[in-house]
């Protein structure tokens, strides 16, 4: 088992953040550019040495600030697989899956390195240079490398953002097969979603250096806590506070719910049951405002339609529809949310 927790100050990375990794769990990190999930995997890895930080893997100490315990990259019993391969280009590819285990003197490193080059599909190429491998084929080499020394921690660092997109496919495919059969903990950094919900188990969300969200992946992505997970998933996240099924919103408006707990709370609106009108709606719809139209996103049959205003929102709506209602830049419309679409949950 995984154990982290690393504060550092890296530039303009302020890092404070502590992460769990069971035996047989894949955990991706997943964050935007800069959330500092890159260096919170190379702090574990012992390639950046963090001011604060207590690792443990196994019950074993790794790095402890306060007790100034640091076992060197070398000696930790991690497989790092990095996002540009990082092979050696001098050696061959059966070389470069041996050379782990020849620097922790494993006995029959050739022999094994050769069992894993078989095992990802590559023996073919055991005497080739890794000039003469593809991205994907890079990849496995990599992969086959980090695995070979039977490390009780696989570190993951955007193993497939260097690839395009057919071959990623393909080594994602590859790379949950291989994943599969390895009894250790699985730690993967992402800044892609569907990465993440291919590959992990549980998601851990980084922002500006801090863990904001954290859960297996249909539960983050059902409940979002934060907008980048909500705009991952597409969906409109409020939050604000309730009484008797109103929701007071932080920016000063106000929501209409159903079943809405009182107290402070999350309310998601699916973009699908956000209405557009360029008149006020009849009927009798509980939400309802004003707002002009900031871009129209055609994704086929549908578009997304961002409406800013007093409460911005983004709605899904038919082309046929953008159309009819002539949705154009800076138009003047009318949305309505039924208060049976809205779903509530604690903050």
């Amino acid at each position: 088992m995984l154990t982290a927790h690393i504060q550092l100050r890296l530039g303009a990375l302020d890092l404070d953040a502590a992460v769990e990794a069971v035996p047989g769990e894949i955990v991706a990190l997943l964050g935007p550019n800069g959330a500092g999930k890159t260096t919170f995997l190379r702090a574990v890895a012992g390639l950046v040495r963090p001011d604060h930080a207590r690792v443990l893997l196994d019950d074993v100490v790794l790095e402890d600030t306060a007790t100034g315990v640091h076992v060197p990259t070398e000696r930790r019993p991690i497989g790092i697989v990095f996002q540009q391969h990082l092979l050696f280009p001098h050696l061959s590819v059966l070389e470069n899956v041996a050379f782990g285990l020849r620097a922790r003197h494993r006995p029959e490193a050739r022999t094994a390195a050769m069992a894993w080059l078989e095992r990802v599909g590559l023996g073919r190429y055991a005497g080739a240079r890794p000039s003469a491998l593809s991205g994907g084929e890079a990849q496995r080499v990599a992969l086959a490398r980090a695995l070979a020394i039977d490390p009780r921690l696989l570190l993951l660092d955007e193993p497939l953002s260097a690839l395009d997109a057919t071959t990623r496919v393909e080594v994602r495919r590859e790379l949950r097969r291989h994943l599969a059969s390895f009894s250790g903990a699985r730690l993967l950094v992402t800044h892609d979603p569907l990465e993440a919900a291919a590959l992990a188990d549980r998601l851990v969300i980084l922002e500006e250096g801090r863990v904001v969200q954290s859960g297996p992946v249909d539960e983050v992505t059902r409940h979002p806590r934060s907008r980048f997970v909500a705009d991952l998933v597409g969906v409109n996240l409020l939050r604000g506070r309730a009484d008797g099924g109103v929701i007071a919103l932080e920016g000063g408006q106000q929501l209409t719910a159903l079943d809405a707990t009182d107290g402070p709370v999350f309310a998601v609106i699916h973009p699908r049951s956000v209405a557009i009108h360029r008149r006020h709606p009849e009927g009798t719809p509980r939400n309802v405002w004003a707002g002009s139209v900031r871009s129209v996103d055609l994704l086929g049959e549908r578009a997304r339609v961002w409406v800013g205003g007093t409460l911005p929102i983004v709605a899904e709506v038919s082309a046929s529809a953008v159309r009819d209602l002539d949705l154009r830049e800076r138009a003047e419309v009318w949305v309505s949310v039924k208060a049976a679409e809205v779903a509530v949950y604690p903050a």
